[in-house]
């Protein structure tokens, strides 16, 4: 999801379904209702710390055309969104290159005590220079560095989130004991990047502590996925590659020492639905033809962190501005993957990045049964533990969802009928994350 005037589908504010209320607690907890109505295991924000203002160096086109300008802060909306659910994961993105770790353990642990164990962390590296220059900084942080600084927070943070144990606290008032001090360890962490020492203020959460979402997919970021993430989200074509990257997934996983069985490989999918093929194939062609060409170029520009406003659409990038391109690798590596060229153009970046557009994850569109049959055969194939579900309009495509494929879904017994229990991490079926 996204905490501004649109979905991942930066058209999808034109929609004539869309909400316009995106800035009042009730558009928030609309949409946080109809995932839990679905049975959603997990809501979660993707952020940005900046508008896309990078293509044409100016941020007037995305504005004008509602590219994904606003950017609230998810943390309060899932917050509110919380307070209108009981079972519902709420996940939200703070970035590792801008904030320290105190702050993120401490506000994300006191958000899963705040919500009774259903908390998640989308963690990032943030990748371009107007998030940079939002943040005070002089600009972007090298690719892979930023990685190295993520590996150093992370494990301060897990230090910090295991400072106490679940039965530290004695409540003891006969005796006038709070809290057995032996049971409560301080840290002392000197690395590259950062150096904190002291004693962490937030005891453990009902579910030990929240959820750790990820997103890495270029070399360094899977590396860093796979060593932290717990629901790792990726965006794959077609049923083969997913059963290849989540293959791959799961063995880096265990060369690092990890049960590949406690990560969960998603894959983000489009679902366009209705009570009959006809009907669902007219509410995709409405969908698909709200896009402009200007939203792609610019969230092209904003993701990689190079203006496509220099390039003609047919000119090939020069080895020295792929190189230059420091922003997220993952989307370049596709498009030289998919494109066969490793000089592409602006062109093969429009086409195969899908950015945009409907098209950039796998957009299935039918009647029930069908949707049900395309997600069951990805899952039953091996290329996915369970789905990112992208929101062609909101709050309408996730109440369809609910509506039309849950029941399908629930009726095949591939699909919970009901939440397992009350936290995050036991619904999804994890045990406390290891100590590193």
């Amino acid at each position: 999801m996204q905490a501004q005037n649109c979905s991942n589908y930066p058209a999808s504010w034109r929609h004539h379904q869309s909400a316009g209320d995106f800035l009042t607690p009730d558009y928030y907890q609309r949409i946080a209702r109809a995932l839990e109505d679905g049975k959603f295991h997990l809501g979660f924000f993707d952020d940005r710390l900046a508008l896309p203002d990078i293509y044409g160096a100016d941020h007037k086109e995305a504005v004008k055309n509602g590219i994904r300008v606003v950017k609230m802060d998810p943390v309060p909306i899932l917050a509110t969104m919380a307070m209108s659910t009981k079972n519902l994961g709420l996940a939200a993105t703070i970035s590792t290159t801008y904030y320290n770790a105190f702050h993120i353990a401490r506000t994300m642990m006191t958000l899963d005590h705040m919500t009774g164990g259903r908390a998640g962390w989308n963690v990032v590296t943030s990748l371009n220079d107007s998030e940079a220059f939002n943040m005070g900084a002089a600009g972007t942080i090298e690719h892979d560095r930023r990685y190295d600084r993520a590996d150093e927070l992370m494990t301060n943070i897990i230090d910090m989130w295991g400072a106490w144990d679940s039965d530290a606290i004695l409540f003891d008032k006969e005796n006038g004991v709070f809290a057995d001090p032996e049971k409560v360890r301080s840290y002392d962490f000197q690395g590259e990047w950062f150096q904190t020492r002291g004693t962490f203020t937030v005891p453990p959460s009902p579910q030990g502590h929240p959820v750790i979402v990820q997103a890495g997919q270029s070399g360094r970021g899977r590396q860093f996925a796979c060593e932290w993430g717990e629901v790792i989200f990726t965006i794959q074509n077609n049923v083969e590659r997913g059963v290849q990257v989540r293959n791959e997934m799961r063995e880096e996983a265990s060369q690092q020492g990890r049960d590949p069985d406690t990560i969960a490989i998603c894959p983000a999918v489009y679902v366009t639905t209705g009570e009959t093929q006809a009907i669902a194939e007219d509410k995709y062609a409405y969908v698909n033809n709200l896009a402009k060409p200007i939203d792609g170029l610019t969230l092209l520009s904003e993701v990689l962190n190079f203006d496509f406003a220099t390039k003609d659409y047919d000119e090939p990038f020069t080895d020295e501005e792929l190189g230059s391109i420091n922003g997220l690798r993952g989307i370049l590596d596709k498009v030289v993957r998919l494109s066969g060229k490793s000089n592409p153009t602006l062109k093969d970046f429009v086409d195969h990045s899908g950015r945009g557009t409907v098209h950039e994850a796998p957009h299935i569109v039918g009647d029930p049964k069908y949707v049900a049959d395309e997600l069951e055969k990805w899952f039953i194939e091996g290329a996915a533990d369970g789905f990112v579900l992208f929101a062609s309009h909101t709050p309408g495509a996730y109440e369809e969802f609910s509506r039309y494929v849950v029941p399908e879904l629930q009726r095949r017994g591939i699909y919970h009928d009901d939440y397992a229990g009350p936290t995050l991490r036991g619904n999804l079926g994890f045990s406390s994350y290891r100590q590193k």
